[in-house]
């Protein structure tokens, strides 16, 4: 598990749909709003956050208190919790066709990874955001984006499967790090971006976490247990 990656389809997608907002020019609560109306729909779960500061006159911001929920048919509380989220954009790439983001920093992520009777609760989330996005439209109009520096640090994960009843084990997440993403294509569409790194984390996620494995260890811990209570009526 020492490979072990966050999955987080959703909260980078929230992020930047958050991020071409600030674009615009709108308010914090806007993109507040924005996050919880867009995101959910975008991922079939339910979006919140509960604060956005941004400064647009200085290229960053900061989301607190980001929580992704888990869609239909799963039984753990959540998907992601973030504390914060930092964000920084080359101001003089705003009036561009392509806007550069220097850094995006998640920072204390909680991630449970759920794998439920026919896919991950991960795998849910991107195939939601999949069909939300419909066919590519990277050769069309509109803001594209490039990211330099994509971290997440300080997380904690836990890992469950359907046979657990929604209880978790703990998974060890090292800091991770991807850069130039989008760049080798002229820039991405705020979807298209978060897609891109919730296929690249969810590779290190099904390598990291081994569910038959997981399984085994949790059915050998009942059995074990089960015995256990059967000595008390010996």
């Amino acid at each position: 598990m020492k490979k072990s990656l966050l999955a987080l389809a959703a909260f980078l997608v929230l992020l930047i749909a958050g991020g071409a907002l600030w674009l615009h020019g709108n308010l914090d609560g806007l993109v507040q709003a924005a996050i919880g109306k867009y995101g959910s729909a975008m991922t079939g779960a339910t979006v919140k956050v509960a604060a956005v500061k941004l400064k647009a006159a200085d290229g960053q911001g900061a989301l607190k208190g980001l929580i992704v929920g888990n869609p239909a048919g799963f039984k753990t509380p959540y998907a992601v919790k973030a504390d914060t989220i930092e964000l920084e954009v080359d101001v003089a790439s705003l009036t561009k066709d392509v806007v550069l983001v220097k850094k995006i920093v998640v920072l204390a992520p909680e991630v449970i990874y759920e794998k439920g009777e026919a896919m991950t609760n991960f795998d849910a989330l991107q195939k939601n955001i999949t069909t939300y996005l419909g066919p590519s439209t990277s050769s069309g109009p509109g803001k594209k984006l490039i990211v330099q520096e994509f971290t997440i640090r300080g997380a904690k994960a836990q890992a469950s499967a359907a046979v657990m009843d929604g209880k978790t084990v703990t998974v060890a997440l090292p800091d991770i790090q991807l850069r130039d993403l989008g760049k080798a294509k002229g820039g991405l569409t705020p979807g298209e971006l978060g897609l891109e790194i919730t296929n690249a984390l969810e590779k290190r996620l099904t390598i990291a976490v081994n569910f038959e494995k997981l399984a085994n260890s949790v059915g050998a811990a009942l059995e074990k247990a089960g015995n256990a209570i059967k000595g008390f009526f010996k």
